[in-house]
């Protein structure tokens, strides 16, 4: 079955004629009847009644028509998007937790507003979770924890991130990680790239922490460290917005453990007007952010 098909199908319908719809549509009568005939086959079904000067829609052909119109009406609004190279339809983004919790809030807000005709859905994940999904086109872009590793995608840096070590509020200081080893860590699952961070850290200083205890969520994590169980990486800005952070203790990381970014990743063959939108909105509002910040000064 083909858009081409569909039309067939449509034109014969509302005329009742093959010839008649056979001149509409620039063919000839006996090309319209082999492919409605190979129509048919595929649907294993009639969807005409054949009389001798005319043909009226079955049962099945009713319902059919209704379904052909629906699909040629919706490929002709994608090929008005993709043209128009306005953002519209279908937008699936990925998002780490930490970013859907900080930075998303006003910029999907923002985007929504600006572009009402794209219908955003977000998923959120790990990084390496998210990073797949968009290689395999069942995401459109995802912010993710950089930098770039795959040939097939693209991005840029979206926002600066500074980690940090949380412990609880009687945890002494900590200003490597030999003063944490032997320590329970907690962090998300094996493909999220802080946990990775959080382990190298450990690994290049040569020290040994205790067990990592898998946590599904920041809040949770930060429970976990104010009770005095054991340590977690996280990022500054999402330690700023969960309630009770101040029933833990911030220990500075050093500057190629602590300064990271999260960037946006999309495929390279694949950077449509809803991306291209996303990226240019993120961009004007940290030349705002930065301009208030100057502003201040």
């Amino acid at each position: 079955m083909d858009l081409t098909q569909l039309r067939m199908f449509c034109s014969v319908a509302e005329t009742g004629s093959v010839a008649r719809a056979a001149e509409q549509l620039h063919r000839v009568p006996s090309n319209l009847t082999t492919r409605l005939r190979q129509l048919e086959q595929e649907l294993g079904t009639d969807l005409f009644i054949r009389e001798k000067q005319r043909l009226r829609l079955s049962p099945m052909g009713h319902n059919f028509l209704c379904y052909a119109q629906r699909i040629l009406a919706l490929s002709e609004e994608a090929m008005s998007i993709i043209h128009a190279g306005e953002p519209a339809g279908n937008f699936a983004l990925g998002s780490m937790e930490s970013t859907a919790a900080t930075r998303l809030p006003s910029l999907l807000a923002a985007y929504h507003q600006r572009y009402p005709q794209a219908a955003l859905s977000l998923t959120t994940g790990t990084s390496g979770e998210i990073i797949e999904r968009v290689r395999a086109g069942t995401l459109a872009a995802a912010l993710v924890d950089g930098p770039l590793q795959h040939d097939e995608l693209n991005g840029c840096i979206a926002f600066p991130e500074r980690m940090v070590v949380i412990s609880g509020l009687n945890h002494p200081q900590i200003d490597s990680a030999h003063n944490a080893k032997g320590a329970t860590l907690f962090a998300f699952r094996a493909s999220c790239s802080y946990r990775l961070r959080l382990e190298s850290w450990f690994k290049h200083s040569g020290a040994v922490p205790g067990q990592i205890m898998e946590i599904q969520s920041y809040h949770a994590m930060l429970a976990c460290v104010a009770s005095g169980a054991g340590l977690a990486m996280i990022p500054h800005s999402v330690l700023n917005l969960l309630p009770g952070f101040e029933r833990v203790k911030v220990h500075p990381l050093p500057p190629e453990i602590a300064e990271t970014a999260t960037w946006l990743l999309w495929r390279r063959d694949a950077f449509g007007p809803n991306v291209r939108a996303l990226k240019e909105l993120i961009i004007e509002q940290a030349e705002t952010t930065a301009t208030e910040h100057t502003e201040e000064k």
